[in-house]
């Protein structure tokens, strides 16, 4: 288990990055005007799963593997970054079928929201490098169980994420409903949030190169 002085230290940490606007919020944003606010708020939890993921494959020593090997660490980054980009061009080319339905979801298309955002997450190259260089700093050796000290950990930043970045789903969800209450300026919202999804991912691609 973390000491409490550690997991104190750590959340407070963790907080300052989650509270700060982001690459995971303009995300956030991005699938919110695209999809609506049902499926930015599943496409957060799919992404904070997607992160204890990571946490989990460092735990367990992948996070040596990604620390060593730049052709590892590129591949994750662009594969990150491609998915960003096809999520943005799929907003954009089908912005006028969630118009007319009013963004609303169906029940497959939940599935999908959940599972592109645990996507989103699990290749995301920033919060790999943060946890393999910070959750190791509040990690104490001595007290043995160094996985499950760093599983915690990310299971605190995971949670304090989900919360935070579905306060900005939900406000750009309502900011959505609100000036897309007709099926044009709706079709422009989605196409808003796509283009800030392919933004999201060229910057990650052209961003973050691990030295």
């Amino acid at each position: 288990m973390v000491s409490t002085a550690n997991l104190v230290a750590f959340t407070l940490a963790a907080l300052l990055l989650v509270v700060l606007p982001g690459p995971s919020v303009l995300f956030v944003v991005g699938r919110a005007l695209a999809i609506g606010r049902l499926g930015a708020l599943l496409s957060v939890v799919g992404n904070a799963v997607g992160m204890f993921v990571q946490v989990l494959a460092i735990a367990l020593g992948l996070g040596v593997i990604l620390e060593q090997s730049i052709v590892l660490f590129t591949i994750v980054k662009f594969a990150g970054a491609a998915f960003l980009v096809y999520l943005g061009v799929q907003a954009i080319r089908h912005r006028n079928r969630a118009a007319s339905t009013g963004g609303s979801d169906a029940p497959r298309s939940r599935w999908r929201s959940l599972a592109e955002g645990a996507g989103v997450g699990v290749t995301n190259p920033k919060s790999v490098v943060f946890f393999i260089a910070v959750l190791p700093q509040f990690v104490d050796p001595t007290a043995g169980g160094v996985p499950l000290q760093m599983i915690e950990l990310g299971a605190v930043f995971a949670l304090l994420a989900m919360v935070f970045d579905s306060v900005w789903a939900i406000g750009a969800g309502f900011a959505r409903d609100w000036l897309g209450r007709s099926p044009k300026r709706l079709s422009r919202l989605g196409a808003t949030g796509g283009v800030a999804m392919i933004g999201l991912g060229v910057g990650m691609a052209a961003t973050g190169t691990k030295t």
